[in-house]
């Protein structure tokens, strides 16, 4: 065949007629995310817990792309609901291509001043939840011969962060099941995980909070403080890091399965 030709599958990197489930989508990277996968062609659905803020955004996608929008309030730490409500997305929108999984982090911290029940919620909207979402939605992508699977968790995987101790046990647990998915996925589905660093969120502002509180450091010495070991020299975009989970939905990515691809400008002093 010839190399890029009309016969090449992998040429087309418009998401035109795929359906992109976006969960946490109301704010944050999951927002930019949804804005993103709609500029692309997708049909997006947008779920989180905020149903004004799912509201704002799904008028906002339909301005940015002609794909069919919808939004969907769901709680992710309900797992008892989670397979009806993803019942009621798919009578809507059809069979989901690509599946991004998303949620707020747990509070910062020490790890040793949690409790072991501090553990059961944030795992529960993380881990369970895209436990649950995978194996309902994977028999449809395989019949659909197309599946996109991608977490967004944390650099915190290769590096873990001080102070936020969960966070850090939490993704690394969800980063693990990822892999060991990408053993055990048909060949049309690739999962994969996209690590964000220091970017421009609400989340950002939290934590830099919490330090605060607990050394009584000024935001901006924060601030400065891990500015300080970025290479780029500034915080990330969330529409940055949206652009990277974009391109692993695409077809062109179908090569690169089981990887945890930092977007952190450079902070990472890892491999």
């Amino acid at each position: 065949m010839e190399l890029l030709g009309a016969d090449f599958p992998y040429a087309d990197n418009s998401l035109l007629g795929k359906h992109a489930l976006i969960c946490g989508a109301s704010k944050g990277i999951g927002l930019a995310t949804a804005k993103m996968m709609a500029k692309a062609g997708a049909n997006v659905s947008i779920c989180a817990r905020n149903e004004q803020a799912l509201t704002e955004l799904l008028d906002e996608l339909k301005k940015l792309g002609k794909g069919n929008h919808q939004m969907f309030v769901i709680d992710l730490e309900d797992s008892e609901s989670l397979d009806g409500k993803i019942e009621h997305v798919l009578s809507k929108q059809g069979p989901v291509h690509i599946l991004v999984n998303n949620s707020g982090g747990p509070p910062g911290g020490p790890l040793l001043s949690n409790d072991i029940s501090d553990f059961d919620a944030p795992f529960k909207r993380h881990l369970h939840a895209s436990h649950i979402l995978v194996q309902k939605l994977s028999p449809l992508m395989v019949s659909q011969k197309y599946g996109r699977i991608i977490q967004i968790i944390s650099t915190s995987v290769k590096e873990p962060i001080p102070n936020i101790g969960l966070s850090n046990t939490l993704r690394g647990a969800m980063a693990s099941w990822a892999k060991s998915l990408s053993r055990e996925l048909d060949p049309c589905i690739t999962i994969n995980n996209v690590l964000p660093g220091f970017t421009d969120t609400e989340r950002l502002g939290s934590l830099a909070n919490s330090i605060h509180e607990r050394t009584g450091k000024s935001q901006q010495e924060i601030h400065n403080s891990w500015i300080d070991q970025v290479p780029i020299g500034r915080l990330i975009d969330p529409l940055e890091t949206a652009s990277a989970i974009v391109f692993l939905a695409m077809p062109a990515s179908g090569g690169i399965r089981g990887v945890s691809l930092a977007v952190d400008g450079g902070r990472l002093r890892s491999i």
